[in-house]
Parts: C-alpha cells; sequence; structure tokens
C-alpha cells in the first residue's frame, strides 16, 4: 500500500535536496514531502535521543527543543510521528524508533486525572498495533480505555475532560468541564470495545458524542471549546472558552477537533447523524468569511485583529486529514479538492520549514493557547502528526485504497 522509498528522484527546488526514484507512481506533493520528512524528523528524532534517554518533542523555541514529561497530553504524537514515517518509507528503522518512543508511554494506560489518554495511546499504541501487531498493545489500549472511563459522569452523560479542583482550572468555578478536544478521545473506546468485547466503551463513547453534538454548537455550527455541567443535575451551567479569543468565538482547533471527531464517530457507529454534523462544522470552517484563502486559519475566528493575527497550522492540517475522509463517505470532491488545498499551503516555503532549520519540525506557524500565553507562533509536534496522516490519505484516496 505504501511502498518502501529507499531513495527518491524528487528534485527539491525549495530545499536543494535531490533523491532517488521511487519504486511506484507517488504524487509529487507527497514524494517532496516524505524527502523533508525524512531529513527534518531524522534530525528531531536524533535530538530527542541523545545520550540514549529517549525524551519526547513538544515545540521549538528560543533556539532549542522542548520536551514534556510523558504525562502531558502531546507525549503520544511524536511516536505516532514515527510511526507514520514507518508506513510512509516503509523503512524499518523508523519502526524500531516508533517502537521505543511507543513504550515509554507505557504507565500512561493507567492514568486518570485527565482526559487526553486517547491522543496519548492511540495514537501511538494505537499504530503500533495496527501496522506490527506488536504482543500486549492490545492490553495497553484496553487498560487506557478502563481509565478513561472512570471519568465518565453518569447524569450528564459525559466524560469530564480536566479536574475542577487542579491547576489553573481549578479557578473557573467548574464543576464538570467538557472541551470539545475530547472528541477526539473517543476513538480508543470504540477501539477497545472492538479488542475485548466490552460494548460498556462503545456505549461511553456514543452518549458523551450525543450529548456533545446537542450542547457545544451554535445554529451556524461552530463550536464552543468549553462547556461545564452540573454534577448533580446534569443541566449544563456555562459555555465558555480556555484557549479561545472569547466564549462566544470559534476557536480553529477546536472547530477541526469537531470535524475530525464527529467523522471517526460515524466510522465507528455508521450513525448518519455524527457525518451530517462533522459535515455542517466543516462548511463553516471553509466558508466562513474569516477563512483565508489558502485555507489555513487563524487562531480563532473571531481574533480581534484579523489579518494581522497567528495562523494556526494545526488547524489546518487536521482539518485536511478529516476531510480526506469525509470524502470517502460523501463522495463529494469539493472536499477532497479542499483537502488538497490545505495540504499545497502547508507545502509552502510559508509553513513548511527549511530543511535543517526549525528544530527538526516540519511545520512553523502553529498556535497552542494565545490565552496562556503559551506556544504561540511555533511548531507543534500535532502539527506533523496530523500533516503526514493527512499526506498518507491524500495518497491512498487518490489510489482508491481503503484508509483504514
Amino acid at each position: 500500500m505504501n511502498p518502501t522509498l529507499k531513495c527518491m528522484t524528487v528534485a527539491l527546488a525549495a530545499t536543494g535536496l535531490a533523491a532517488c526514484a521511487p519504486s511506484s507512481r507517488r504524487a509529487a506533493l507527497i514524494e517532496e514531502n516524505v524527502a523533508v520528512a525524512v531529513q527534518q524528523i531524522g534530525m528531531l528524532a536524533d535530538s530527542s535521543e541523545l545520550g540514549g534517554a529517549i525524551r519526547i518533542p513538544s515545540t521549538y523555541k528560543n533556539g532549542a527543543i522542548a520536551y514534556v514529561p510523558t504525562d502531558d497530553w502531546v507525549s503520544g504524537f511524536f511516536a505516532g510521528t514515527l510511526w507514520y514515517m514507518y508506513e510512509l518509507t516503509g523503512d524499518e528503522q523508523w519502526a524500531l524508533r516508533a517502537q521505543k518512543h511507543t513504550e515509554q508511554l507505557d504507565s500512561i494506560q493507567y492514568l486518570q486525572w485527565h482526559h487526553d489518554v486517547g491522543f496519548m495511546i492511540y495514537d501511538s499504541y494505537g499504530h503500533g498495533l495496527r501496522l506490527k501487531q506488536l504482543p500486549g498493545y492490545d492490553r495497553v489500549i484496553v487498560q487506557t480505555a478502563k481509565s478513561l472511563s472512570t471519568r465518565f459522569r453518569e447524569v450528564p452523560g459525559v466524560i469530564q475532560s480536566w479536574d475542577a479542583d487542579r491547576g489553573w482550572q481549578g479557578e473557573r468555578g467548574w464543576q464538570c468541564p467538557v472541551i470539545i478536544d475530547n472528541m477526539m478521545n473517543l476513538e480508543l473506546l470504540f477501539k477497545a470495545t472492538e479488542l475485548s468485547g466490552d460494548s460498556t466503551f462503545y456505549r461511553i463513547a456514543v452518549r458523551h458524542a450525543d450529548r456533545t453534538l446537542a450542547e457545544h454548537f451554535r445554529e451556524d455550527c461552530s463550536c464552543y471549546h468549553v462547556v461545564d455541567y452540573d454534577l448533580t443535575t446534569g443541566e449544563v451551567r456555562r459555555r465558555c472558552t480556555a484557549q479561545g479569543y472569547a466564549d462566544e468565538s470559534a476557536w480553529a482547533r477546536g472547530q477541526a477537533w469537531a470535524v475530525y471527531g464527529f467523522t471517526t464517530c460515524y466510522r465507528a457507529t455508521g450513525d448518519r447523524k455524527y457525518l451530517d454534523h462533522a459535515e455542517r462544522v466543516a462548511d463553516f470552517m471553509l466558508h466562513d468569511a474569516a477563512m483565508p484563502e489558502d485555507l489555513v486559519p487563524y487562531w480563532d475566528y473571531d481574533a480581534p485583529n484579523i489579518p494581522e493575527e497567528p495562523r494556526d497550522a494545526s488547524s489546518a492540517a487536521v482539518l485536511a486529514s478529516a476531510l480526506y475522509e469525509m470524502y470517502t463517505y460523501t463522495d463529494k470532491a469539493a472536499y477532497k479538492q479542499d483537502a488538497d488545498r490545505i495540504l499545497e499551503s502547508l507545502s509552502t516555503p510559508a509553513f513548511r520549514a527549511p530543511v535543517g532549520e526549525n528544530g527538526g519540525f516540519l511545520l512553523m506557524h502553529s498556535v497552542g493557547s494565545i490565552p496562556h500565553g503559551s506556544s504561540i507562533d511555533v511548531p507543534l509536534n500535532y502539527a506533523d502528526y496530523y500533516f503526514l496522516e493527512a499526506l498518507l490519505r491524500k495518497e491512498r484516496v487518490e489510489a482508491d485504497e481503503p484508509l483504514f
């Protein structure tokens, strides 16, 4: 499906690189990006393994790579990036590296104090299981689903995202905050039911998705970042933001999480309401007046200083990947065309770093959280992860091969 690329013939004018011939036809855009990724991600992996230690690169700022601990929400993305490099190149060295970076996350299967274990474990162990059927990886996924299920709150029918009594979250007066990002963790639960036969995980995922669909969205299908529920009555206490510009604004990455998350729910359940909703949110993202022509959004659709506001390449990459999957279910050519446009934009010097720069990260100009003063206009490991995922999906769509 994804042939080995020992070397490539593409001449990379933007980088001055040359490579030798691939073993089969492949879109020039994919060839070029894989050639760049081999160099960039290889450099980043080398830096992350200096001295034999395995560290998790998160971003690059002030001339240095920033690393995070295993319990950080972004800890699984670099392992996932390495798995995607294996899938894109067929080179077993990437698989060996991916396995090392995956298995350092073993303890996360027992983490219960936040919801992001789906990102952390499914994007690492999930790919290792899918690509290599590595022993024990299925057990890690199921145990992680058990840990995530401890955060399900029966009365409101949702998985609580953050504990309301710790850190800055403890200062907001919340009882049961649920963020739109949590839609991205449901794929882990669906997989755990498939692996274990225990339908509990599936039912939790569906209940969470249904309540989120009902409560998180405005009439124009833009979404709130945070909805806080009453644990006693199950009613909504407040709709607000944590990482967007304002409570009533449309934070770009939140919209992309919604498109991707509800598309995943359709894949897992076959329930058309999820795909219809993903389409509505995607249409808002793509056609809102604040979306630039190159389809790489500003960090918030309602940020006050557009067009001087920072762009967010990570939101664009997530959206592109979701659009390719949506295209396979709807056969609407516009979704593929828009996904292609995003990848073309991200592959230009405006967003893709020159080889040897950016600490080894592929994409520049992403935004973590402007309200928290965190990771503003920098590379982010999840931007690279979803960019590579989108490239893989593009290749399969154009080869008329299944995505999964």
